[in-house]
């Protein structure tokens, strides 16, 4: 296992190395979270990194990824654990079977931990000291407010209280990720558990460098142009505007169709790549993408 870098330049190049460049500040708050062994809330649009970070870290550090996807409906039987039912019921049946029934004993027998079955909040909780892994409680504005008032005794005290067994500590707190794509707001009382970043859309440089690393065989003109395009379809008016790994996306799938600069076909033929709702792309298809093209091969000729 890695250990935790000693520095917010060692934060950075540990996340370039595995092929994450992240700004001044995304590596500082992150290095704060890691060395305060706070958890990290990381709000933003759709898009623009914010999963990828716990997915880069726990490469980086060389621990475990637990990843809870959340949902409408999430609750702690899917979160954090719940009782192996079959089981527990075969084991009564065997119990009176046998004319063992005393009821404080089978009690206490199917209530212990072999009839637990561990959920990744759990998991987190219980790993090896010196194993801790990387907790990723992902895209938490799915939930309701139950579900994070639940988590607000694991985020302050790196413990969950199961009414049958008691109080479960971590010996190591593990690293927590929280991601929110602000569908709805987030509780304060969670968000003061936790460093806040927000996790912006990249300048330009910055999303070129990632599409020269992610989309290492695309064209270098074609490279400049497109992101040229997708910053500046970020400043119009879309329903939807298209993130990081779309701009990723649409360079793999132009290299794939051999193209070596933007044109309006390509754009055409490919928007379904880049934007996910049809109004968007029937605005863009109407005569918008060509202008928007044109004005970007300028601004890059006038760049040299």
């Amino acid at each position: 296992m890695t250990k935790l870098p000693a520095s917010i330049d060692e934060t950075a190049t540990l996340l370039d190395r595995a092929d994450y460049l992240a700004d001044r500040p995304l590596a500082t708050v992150l290095f704060l979270a890691l060395k305060m062994g706070r958890p990290l809330f990381l709000e933003g649009e759709a898009g623009v990194g914010k999963t990828e970070i716990a997915k880069v870290l726990a490469q980086a550090l060389d621990r475990p990824l637990i990843r809870l996807q959340c949902y409408e409906g999430l609750d702690v039987s899917s979160a954090l654990y719940e009782w192996n039912y079959a089981a527990q019921m075969i084991e009564i049946r065997l119990a009176e079977a046998s004319g063992d029934t005393a009821r404080d004993a089978m009690r206490s027998e199917i209530f212990s931990e072999r009839f637990l079955i561990r959920r990744p909040i759990l998991q987190a909780l219980e790993a090896v000291p010196g194993r801790t892994p990387v907790l990723l409680i992902d895209e938490l504005d799915r939930t309701d407010e139950a579900f994070e008032a639940f988590l607000l005794e694991i985020l302050s005290d790196n413990q969950v209280t199961i009414p049958e067994l008691g109080t479960v500590k971590a010996e190591e707190p593990p690293i927590v990720i929280i991601t929110t794509n602000r569908t709805r707001e987030i509780h304060d009382a969670l968000k003061r558990r936790c460093l806040y970043h927000w996790v912006d859309y990249p300048k330009a440089e910055r999303e070129l460098a990632i599409v020269r690393r992610k989309a290492p065989r695309a064209n270098e003109d074609l490279a400049a142009e497109l992101v040229g395009f997708v910053q500046k379809l970020r400043s119009i008016d879309l329903f939807k505007a298209p993130g990081v790994a779309e701009t990723i996306d649409w360079a793999n799938a132009l290299t794939e169709l051999n193209a070596v600069a933007l044109d309006p076909a390509h754009i055409s033929d490919t928007l379904g790549v880049l934007l996910k709702y049809q109004d968007d792309i029937e605005r863009l298809q109407t005569g918008e993408s060509k202008k928007i093209l044109d004005e970007v091969k300028r601004e890059l000729r006038a760049a040299g």
